[in-house]
């Protein structure tokens, strides 16, 4: 119960106005995405308004933000082009059934196997990204938009300065608006990304066939949208751990995301995830619990419903602002300094990932790149076997001595290190300093005792830990029963 009241009033004030100032951030970046996948501008506000309302609940991550992201509105592009929005809500709604079973299933354990070279890259890329969204909104626009982006960025980083009572970024956008308003300032606002509709979203079941069909048509969306809004939002969620030094449960995040989905298909939303961009927004601005999520959503529509009229002139130079101060407090700037210090295959993958995300503009794409590269140089550095000899002349013996992990990547080269043609009584292999891993290394030893045995030189086998002799007797006793 203590838990329960501290996540939900722990923080009264600071997550109110955090909550504020990411409402107004979620606007624009709701309908960008809308427009990204295809669809009407009101699909990615709702969606951005019922996700954060449910993962308040439900969430396992106080303080995260929740909604439409850019991510996810890629992986949308062909399937509402090729079958339409009724589709599209109808992959939604399974994409959260799938998450629930990923999250009932536990499997968020595995997070553990991506590696902090690959965790630092994704939130670098994350920044690049951030900041050449903003792009569009700043060039070719006239000196004037730079100079309200300049302001921006002014208010937020000076206002600390004389109060921290009240959010800078909050401030910033007031100031940046009302100066526009108030001189007449010629600017592109947020009405200018799309139509804004005052009206709350209804209960409407996607009108698709309930057939086999269907199932084979969104699947692979939904498969898809799963794996990435599961892999973003559980990477979002430990950096919001570090950021305020606390834990949250994952599990519980990925069925929170499953049913905050199911509810979004249902009344014409799109599929979402945890933003890193507004989730630091939301812990820079004070937010740190449940209240702060659930402030987002409903005073996104809020805004959009009565002050409407006055959200669509808030100027996108303004916003543009806020997020570059996003990007600037997301990339992890030690990164740059340890980059010569750090193992170079670290430097080599944290690199790759970063690449891999600003060219594909695909952050699933560019973790499993960081993985992919992270276990063939841990496959690399493990697969070194070093093995040395000793002989015993009077006994016309040889012992030979084994250190290093014996498997399918470390077997093929140590065999040569062997002389097979020395005229021994006996040959001693002496795995004390080694372990047998798989079938591979069993196969790499019985050639070697075969190859000694047919030239007449017996062999032995002593030190092998138990592990090793559990799987070497049965995959030995299963080869010859073959």
């Amino acid at each position: 119960m203590n838990t329960i009241k501290e996540q939900w009033f722990g923080n009264i004030r600071g997550d109110i106005l955090a909550g504020i100032v990411v409402a107004l951030a979620l606007i624009p970046e709701a309908i960008a995405f809308s427009i990204i996948a295809g669809v009407d501008p009101m699909v990615g506000l709702y969606t951005s308004f019922l996700i954060p309302l449910v993962i308040a609940f439900v969430g396992g991550r106080p303080g995260m933000i929740s909604a439409a992201t850019g991510a996810m509105a890629l992986l949308m592009i062909d399937l509402v082009a090729r079958h339409g929005l009724e589709y599209l809500l109808a992959a939604t709604i399974l994409t959260g059934i799938l998450q629930i079973i990923f999250g009932v299933l536990k499997l968020a354990r595995y997070m553990k196997f991506i590696p902090r070279s690959v965790m630092v890259g994704f939130v670098n890329a994350l920044a690049i990204l951030i900041f050449e969204a903003q792009i569009p909104h700043l060039f070719g626009q006239g000196w004037g938009v730079f100079a309200l982006a300049g302001a921006t960025l002014a208010i937020i980083y000076l206002f600390p300065y004389i109060t921290k009572a009240i959010p800078s970024t909050l401030i910033a956008i007031v100031i940046i608006t009302a100066y526009t308003l108030s001189t007449g300032t010629n600017v592109f606002t947020v009405g200018d990304m799309g139509a804004l509709t005052q009206s709350l979203p209804v209960f409407l079941l996607p009108q698709v066939p309930l057939v086999y069909e269907t199932l084979v048509i969104i699947f692979p969306y939904a498969l898809a949208l799963t794996i990435v809004g599961i892999l973003e939002s559980l990477l979002t969620a430990t950096i919001v751990d570090d950021m305020t030094d606390t834990d949250s449960n994952k599990n519980r995040e990925s069925s929170g995301q499953g049913i905050a989905n199911i509810v979004a298909g249902c009344f014409g939303g799109m599929a979402g995830c945890a933003m890193i961009g507004q989730s630091v927004i939301n812990v820079k601005s004070g937010g740190r619990g449940r209240l702060s999520t659930l402030v987002a959503g409903i005073v996104l529509i809020l805004l959009i419903m009565i002050l409407g009229n006055i959200v669509v002139q808030i100027p996108m130079a303004a916003l543009a602002g806020v997020m570059v101060m996003v990007s600037i407090s997301t990339f992890d700037w030690n990164s740059l300094r340890t980059i010569l210090i750090v193992p170079a295959t670290d430097s080599i993958v944290m690199v790759v990932t970063v690449a891999t995300v600003v060219v594909t503009h695909d952050l699933s794409k560019g973790v499993f790149a960081g993985i992919l590269l992270s276990a063939i140089f841990f496959v690399s550095k493990i697969s070194k076997v070093t093995i040395t000899s000793k002989l015993h002349p009077t006994k016309k013996e040889r012992t030979y001595y084994i250190t290093g992990q014996l498997f399918f990547a470390s077997v093929s080269e140590p065999i040569s290190e062997f002389d097979f043609k020395e005229e021994l009584i006996k040959v001693i292999l002496d795995f004390t300093h080694a372990h047998i891993w798989d079938d591979s290394a069993v196969a790499a030893m019985e050639k070697i005792i075969t190859k000694f045995e047919e030239n007449g030189t017996n062999v032995e086998i002593t030190g092998l830990n138990e592990a090793s002799t559990l799987l070497v007797d049965r995959l030995r006793h299963k080869l010859n029963s073959h």
